[in-house]
Parts: structure tokens; C-alpha cells; sequence
């Protein structure tokens, strides 16, 4: 795995990913859930909201890289924020 230039950060965040999908997946399987609607106006389920969170999260990193010179952990903090409205209101 030489090639792939590992850092502790890096293996910490697919550690977090894996985690979330695990945990995620036996939440399903241990309390089922009816889809809900939200803002959005389409049915989600938990995993359905946490695709949306990450998915949003990956899109407000790579503005902040690209349009401010503020540290990338601020990004993390926007991110839970955005993720917590995510599964509160979508």
C-alpha cells in the first residue's frame, strides 16, 4: 500500500465511513424504519440521509479548499452542522 501515500488522517476518515455503514446497517436490521418525508419532498430513510450528509460534506470540503484560506478543520465543524440539519429536517 506504499503507493497509496497513507496518513493517519486518511485512514482515520475511511475508519469513521466504515463505522458510520456498520452502524447504520445494524440499526436497520435491529430497528426497522418507515421512509419519511421531508423538505426535500422524497421519501429518505436513515441511510438515505447519511448518503445526502456525506455527500453534501465532500461538496462543502472541496469549496472551502478551492475559496477560502481558512484552516480545513472549520470545514468539519460546517459539515456536522450541515449533517445535523440533514437528518433533522430532510
Amino acid at each position: 500500500m506504499d503507493w497509496m501515500a497513507w496518513t493517519w488522517p486518511t485512514a482515520i476518515f475511511f475508519m469513521v465511513i466504515a463505522s458510520l455503514l456498520i452502524t447504520f446497517t445494524i440499526l436497520a436490521i435491529k430497528f426497522p424504519e418507515t421512509p419519511r418525508m421531508g423538505i426535500l419532498r422524497i421519501e429518505t430513510t436513515r441511510g438515505d440521509r447519511l448518503f445526502i450528509s456525506l455527500l453534501g460534506s465532500a461538496f462543502i470540503n472541496i469549496a472551502w479548499l478551492g475559496l477560502t484560506d481558512i484552516a480545513q478543520w472549520w470545514a468539519l465543524l460546517v459539515c456536522a452542522v450541515y449533517a445535523a440539519l440533514v437528518f433533522r429536517y430532510v
